[in-house]
């Protein structure tokens, strides 16, 4: 039943986005994992296309909010306005008040603004105006940047990267795909023509389903593993933290789910360990010459030498 939905959901945004299936399968463990994500490459890849096909394909409240460097926190969470018939003051919900939220180039807007997303990915609630408003589930935050090097943009700090289950990066297509897209042109006609195929009910089915999916003690021990490895790894500046291996066991259980099991592998694991903790670390490398790939060249040679549960 659930691997059923999943094919559906998975099947309609493949329809739209054709880029790599792997960068569709994380979106999508994100998704039922109740985390967010975080796309990062270069521009005109698809980071857009792929966040805008999952939300239409889900039938629930999407907004997008286009971050610009005079976006004020207001302009994110919403705002009161004076009613000079009651005499009180009227909230107006801001963007964030949705089910699936898109932030497109997070890092094109000042971190004031940034941080205002902070309790909503964590907490999935809102305070504003002296009161603690909930957000709606499904919540998800699917937050779009381009690289660093890039004119005009600012640095996520570690406790916004950290609350990002997973950080994706998209890449070239096939020259097939890329064929495609040229004839197709599916980010101006398949995706207005996009249909839900997966009700806000349906997707909250299959997030509680998730906890649900067996974690064996061997695999808990496995991340911990991993995660004492970095912190102990003289190559990094700040390794791991432990809301980064929960999100490792909870990504694993998910990545399960989405393949039909009810259980997690190891391969479950591996398969997630650099989209789920790359960004949570920092190297001494970075710090000193801004080497950004040198982090993954450390996590993956962790992952190497750290034994795998059989």
């Amino acid at each position: 039943m659930h691997k059923q939905q999943i094919e559906r959901l998975r099947a309609n945004i493949q329809s739209v986005f054709l880029g790599p299936t792997r960068a569709v399968d994380l979106l999508l463990t994100g998704l039922l994992a109740r985390g967010h994500v975080l796309i990062e490459d270069v521009p005109g890849v698809g980071k857009t296309v792929l966040a805008r096909s999952l939300a239409k394909s889900i039938d629930c409240k999407f907004s997008r909010i286009q971050l610009t460097p005079d976006l004020l926190p207001s302009d994110v969470l919403g705002v009161s306005i004076y009613n000079a018939q009651t005499q009180t003051f009227d909230f107006k919900p801001g963007p964030i008040f949705a089910n699936i939220v898109l932030a497109d180039e997070i890092n094109r807007t000042t971190p004031r603004t940034q941080s205002a997303l902070l309790e909503a990915m964590s907490e999935e609630q809102v305070s504003v105006e002296n009161q603690t408003l909930p957000l709606r589930r499904p919540f998800m935050l699917v937050a779009t940047q381009n690289p660093f090097e890039f004119e005009g943009t600012y640095y996520l700090p570690e406790n916004q990267l950290d609350r990002f289950m997973l950080k994706i990066s998209v890449g070239y297509p096939q020259r097939v795909s890329e064929h495609k897209i040229l004839t197709t042109q599916p980010g101006r006609t398949a995706l207005a023509e996009l249909r839900p195929v997966m009700s806000a009910d349906e997707v909250i089915g299959l997030q509680d389903a998730v906890p649900q999916v067996r974690l064996d003690e061997t695999l808990l021990e496995y991340i911990l593993d991993l995660v004492t490895a970095t912190r102990n790894d003289e190559q990094l500046h700040l390794g791991i933290s432990p809301r980064g291996s929960l999100a490792l066991a909870q990504a694993a259980q998910a990545s399960a789910l989405l393949r039909g099991r009810e259980y997690a592998v190891p391969d479950d694991v591996k398969s997630l360990f650099l989209a789920c903790c790359a960004h949570r670390v920092v190297s001494k490398t970075y710090l000193h010459n801004g080497d950004a790939a040198a982090t993954e060249r450390i996590l993956q040679a962790i992952l190497d030498r750290v034994a795998a549960p059989k």
